[in-house]
């Protein structure tokens, strides 16, 4: 369980080879990261990347000094004290409008288009070097890179490459070639039906396991094939429309079309209906179900799944963990009782839908029209060059990213980073032996877990070895199907073996953060460490309120909802009295109660109990990152007002620029419906709502909207 900084590890479920064969940590979907994740579906959906801009330092103007707060974003027509979100932010939003190629667009955008820069140039260079040494990593990403960009090469290909497997669906006859075809699928890391992975074992966090649960849809959420409001209904009538008209790009006749598109969205939604919501799923508790392989055949009794781990090539399983068993239960039901032809249809759609960001313009622009305009509100694709950049990062990651490191992260930015964390636990280590609300015995046991917190920063100590991984310059599907092999057969190695503690779960151009909770591990990639987060030329109180702000919230995420359930070696188990527990849950329903209030349109409000660990660790975030600043101030000179601001008023100023952005409605609903991460409005103004030194350092009166009375103030940390 990864907890992000900003984007959840998947926005928009348009599963595409590139997307899978990222070649990352095999707990990647087990994290809390800081930001929403850019990468909505690899080239099938817009991310959230940007337009061209300069790398590092210039993607956010500075004011004053040169490394401060650029005046121009502010809308000085609003009080702060009124809404901090417009007073901070507002004029940056009304001078960058959202450009037609996202979904979305902030600061944080622009540092990730950046970084796209940077990367660009990158393989620009080495594919126009004629002297690479055959096998390298500079091979690797040159090659990767040119074929993605040989569009004549690719439109020529049509779907072509998906003629091999078609003929392996169309040979499936009985239920046992059926179930090697899912199997094949996994193999070359394009899952159908469900996920099987590598992952640690919740209650003995040394050793990984097999892990089994839910999947198989093609829209971003169960919700969307359940909920029977006008726009869900609406939003179902148009993909099984795209599915058809996917269907009708390899060759089917309209009737042929139609009738495969009705089968596939009746097995998805049969699929939707035994998966368990966003919310449930948010529990660990409730997706642990640890059994043997005798006992995971007796809830499917029809699936043989000895012969599914042989052909998926994971090792010998003795036993696994089955996140939804009753999702199993339902899957070997209706797998017997839906006619094999469906499934064939439902088989084809999902080897299309995969694969149709690495096919010719039209699968590629038909893809987007559904998953970037009709879902998200795009109005435009992202240039070839983006989509092939991105695709490079996702399979050849830390190849790319060593030399991403040497051009854009200076040893200076990492030693700093890390100062910053020890300062940032300290804050916490003295906030946790002083809260009112926690017993001795339980403080003991949080401190122990805080201590045995690992911290990395920037790249791995071990980079990936791509040796077995063989790229090409002439066949970019060739590469994409390789990549999604290598990703698998990395994942199935790791089963039954004890837990690298090595691994990334980021690339490290990655513009975001995690916290680990079975790792009990925050990790921060060099690609955050840049404006709007951090600058060391800027004054401490931009620093902590950037990216102290981010090495807090992911401390935080150790003591949230989720991560709370963890101890200090990352086993799930409960180490609080049973008062303190409950005062803690309180808390948090506090937070979970004041994001139910936010509409984010008329009728549609967040989803509280979904956001609620991201919003605890905001709030616990900038609690400890302010405290962390008062010490680093203490020891020094008075600090000067800047831009006649003060420290503290620049702490807060620091946390809004981040947000600063917009997304389209369309996004703003797949993000509510599906990423455990507030929209950036909220972020800002429910934490520094919940916190007096921000009504002290604004001189906010009671009766303003962003101070709550202390009955309705909420505080964990």
């Amino acid at each position: 369980m990864i907890r992000h900084f900003l984007f959840a590890a998947s926005v928009v479920a348009s599963l595409a080879f590139a997307s899978l064969a990222s070649g990352q940590s095999p707990n990647l979907a087990r994290v809390s990261t800081f930001l929403p994740n850019a990468d909505t579906g690899a080239d099938a959906a817009p991310a959230a990347g940007g337009c061209v801009a300069a790398p590092a330092q210039a993607s956010t103007p500075q004011a004053g000094t040169g490394h401060g707060f650029n005046l121009d974003n502010l809308d000085r027509s609003v009080k702060p004290c009124d809404d901090f979100f417009k007073f901070a932010d507002g004029g940056w939003v009304a001078a960058h409008p959202i450009p037609a190629a996202y979904p979305r667009w902030g600061t944080f955008d622009e540092l990730r288009a950046a970084n796209e820069a940077v990367l660009h140039q990158i393989l620009e260079d080495a594919a126009a070097n004629k002297n690479v040494t055959p096998g390298s990593n500079l091979q690797k990403i040159a090659d990767f890179y040119a074929s993605c960009m040989n569009e004549p090469a690719i439109e020529v290909a049509g779907s072509k490459p998906l003629d091999p497997d078609f003929e392996k669906i169309a040979a499936i006859h009985d239920f046992a070639t059926l179930q090697d075809w899912v199997a094949l699928s996994h193999h070359a890391g394009f899952p159908v039906l469900f996920s099987f992975s590598a992952d640690q074992d919740a209650k003995d966090s040394t050793q990984v396991i097999a892990a089994a649960s839910q999947g198989g849809l093609g829209l971003p959420d169960r919700d969307y094939y359940i909920k029977d409001d006008e726009k869900s209904v609406k939003m179902r009538a148009a993909y099984q429309q795209h599915v058809a008209a996917m269907f009708k790009l390899v060759g089917d006749d309209d009737a042929k079309a139609a009738a495969e598109a009705k089968a596939v969205l009746d097995i998805e939604t049969g699929l939707a209906n035994a998966s368990m919501t966003r919310v449930q799923r948010r529990d660990p508790d409730a997706t642990y179900h640890k059994m043997s392989v005798a006992d995971f055949n007796a809830v499917t009794p029809h699936i043989q799944w000895a012969r599914f781990f042989e052909g998926t090539g994971a090792p010998a399983v003795a036993s696994l963990n089955v996140a939804q068993p009753d999702f199993f239960k339902a899957l070997d039901g209706a797998l017997v009782a839906t006619p094999l032809d469906s499934w064939k249809s439902y088989f084809r759609w999902h080897m299309i839908h995969a694969a149709a960001p690495s096919l010719s313009s039209a699968f590629v622009n038909e893809n987007f029209n559904f998953y970037g305009k009709t879902l998200s509100g795009t109005q435009e694709i992202l240039p070839r060059w983006r989509r092939c950049v991105q695709a490079t990062d996702r399979n050849l990651g830390e190849a790319l990213g060593q030399f991403y490191v040497e051009r854009a992260f200076p040893p200076e930015a990492k030693v700093a980073a890390t100062q910053m964390v020890h300062n940032l636990i300290a804050a916490l280590r003295e906030d946790i032996t002083t809260l009112d609300w926690m017993s001795p015995e339980t403080r003991k046991q949080a401190l122990v877990k805080l201590d045995a917190i690992q911290i990395k920063v920037g790249y791995p100590d071990k980079w990936r070895d791509y040796s077995t991984y063989n790229v090409v310059r002439d066949n970019y599907v060739t590469n994409i199907v390789r990549g999604g092999t290598f990703a698998n057969a990395f994942e199935m190695s790791q089963i039954g073996k004890p837990v690298d503690r090595t691994l990334f779960g980021m690339t490290p151009p990655t513009v975001n953060a995690y916290y680990s909770a079975p790792m009990n591990e925050i990790v921060f990639p060099a690609g955050i460490m840049q404006p709007p987060f951090y600058d060391f030329k800027r004054d401490d109180a931009m620093n902590y309120g950037g990216m102290g702000a981010v090495i807090g919230h992911e401390l935080t995420h150790g003591f949230d909802d989720k991560g709370a359930k963890y101890d200090a070696q990352g086993n799930l188990r409960n180490w609080w009295t049973p008062e303190d527990l409950k005062n803690f849950t309180e808390r948090g329903d506090c937070i979970q109660k004041q994001f139910d209030s936010f509409e984010v349109e008329a009728g549609l409000h967040e989803n509280g109990k979904l956001v609620e660990g991201e919003s605890i660790a905001d709030l616990g975030g900038l609690t400890i990152s302010h405290a962390a600043l008062e010490k680093a101030l203490a020891t020094k000179p008075a600090p000067a007002v800047i831009d006649g601001f003060t420290p503290d008023q620049r702490f807060f100023l620091a946390w809004a620029q981040i947000w600063a952005g917009a997304a389209r409605p369309e996004y703003a609903r797949v993000l509510v419906a599906t990423d455990p991460h507030p929209l950036g409005v909220f972020r800002t103004n429910a934490p520094v709502s919940n916190m007096p030194i921000f009504v002290k350092a604004w001189g906010c009166a009671p009766d303003s909207s962003m101070v709550r009375s202390d009955t309705l103030r909420c505080r964990l940390w």
